[in-house]
């Protein structure tokens, strides 16, 4: 292989839904690997049409996985700090992979996907659970690396399935259940958020999970690849649905104080300082036996040297990821996601600042440009969250 060979950028991929985002007239950008859109009618506007009626996301870059075997609770529980052992059927959970130094490798989303198994009445045998599956969901620029983790910790006897031949669609907002419950013909009446279903919509066999990415109700549809575009156009008939890129869930996500793995999370930094410690199940912060569990619970029990908190910055100026924060003349923090709030109509950003200096209303300042621009310590989210826990 010559030196040129070597250092040759990979291939950028396409999705399933490539050809539909152009027909749309969608701006394409390389993205995780894959020409992804950004925009289609603009990010302001996308954004909010999102936060007012319901936006389409293709978020199939996503790695879609099926951990199966009578041990993958088990198994994955080596890894994972959540109780996926207690997990119940149809119920999801988010969760970390986590190094052996307490770095976090990603984030993703667990489902306890078991299929029930309908019994033969007129043979007497009743229904049951089937053989224990888990569908995970992982971030796109991670998800190699994820699964050659699970393939070198977990036992051979659990079988791990790359669902690479299914695209995944985001439907978000606070009409996404209208709009889905008209097309599905009420499926998803009674599911909260955290819960998913398998449906057969026609010959199109799916798995809708209310969860997603916005800070919004909202869903994720797991299609075959061959039904995505005919899924895509079925939902964006009804009026309050329109296709959505990656620009507007951007902003929605910041919104949401909802970290991004590769900026806000990486492998040098742990749950507890990522404000993550919800995802350290009580039982497995106990108990133990997943990777890093030693080096995690000595910063829960230390405290962390700098947490992930919020920031509002005065004026227009936006701080991107990398801007220096300031008390005085000493620097403290560093943002790590940031941007123009089209709800807020003001700059906000994400950042790790000194655990000292984390309460609310801290006043520092951000460099953006060689400028010093005020700034406070902000809860999160910055925009209140919208999902549906039921009544």
């Amino acid at each position: 292989m010559s030196d040129q060979d070597e250092f040759e950028e990979p291939e950028t991929e396409t999705l399933p839904l490539d050809a539909w985002h152009r027909r749309k007239g969608a701006r394409m950008v390389p993205f995780a690997g894959y020409h992804m859109p950004i925009q289609f009618e603009g990010i302001v506007a996308e954004h909010n049409w999102t936060r007012q009626q319901a936006g389409l996301f293709d978020v199939s870059h996503m790695g879609q996985l099926l951990v199966t075997g009578e041990k993958a609770a088990e198994e994955l529980e080596k890894l994972l700090p959540g109780a996926i052992a207690s997990l119940k059927p149809g119920k999801v959970r988010y969760s970390l992979l986590v190094d052996e130094n307490g770095g976090i490798l990603d984030d993703l989303m667990v489902t306890n996907a078991t299929p029930w198994i309908e019994g033969d009445e007129e043979a007497g045998s009743e229904g049951r659970w089937g053989e224990p599956a888990y569908y995970l969901v992982v971030n796109g620029a991670t998800k190699w690396d994820d699964i050659g983790h699970l393939r070198e910790f977990i036992d051979d006897e659990v079988t791990l399935t790359h669902m690479d031949e299914h695209a995944l669609i985001a439907l978000q907002g606070p009409n996404a259940a209208t709009a889905l419950n008209r097309v599905m013909r009420n499926v998803i009446d009674d599911m909260v958020f955290m819960e998913s279903v398998t449906h057969d919509f026609g010959e199109w066999p799916l798995r809708i999970t209310r969860s997603g990415y916005t800070g919004e109700d909202g869903f994720e549809i797991s299609v075959p690849a061959e039904f995505a575009e005919a899924l895509a156009d079925r939902l964006c008939a009804e009026i309050e649905v329109r296709p959505i890129g990656l620009g507007a869930r951007d902003s929605l996500r910041l919104e949401a104080g909802l970290p991004l793995y590769g900026h806000d999370i990486t492998a040098e930094t742990d749950p507890v300082s990522a404000d993550l410690g919800f995802a350290l199940t009580k039982r497995r912060r106990e108990e133990g036996g997943w990777m890093g569990h030693d080096k995690v619970m000595k910063v829960l029990e230390d405290g962390p040297a700098q947490k992930r908190v919020g920031l509002a910055i005065e004026g227009r100026m936006p701080a991107r990821e990398g801007a220096l924060v300031y008390s005085g003349n000493e620097q403290v923090g560093r943002i790590t996601s940031g941007g123009f709030s089209p709800t807020l109509e003001r700059p906000i950003a994400m950042g790790y600042l000194d655990t000292a200096l984390t309460a609310e209303g801290t006043e520092l300042e951000v460099e953006v440009r060689n400028k010093r621009l005020p700034a406070k310590v902000a809860s999160l989210p910055f925009v209140p969250h919208r999902y549906h826990r039921g009544k």
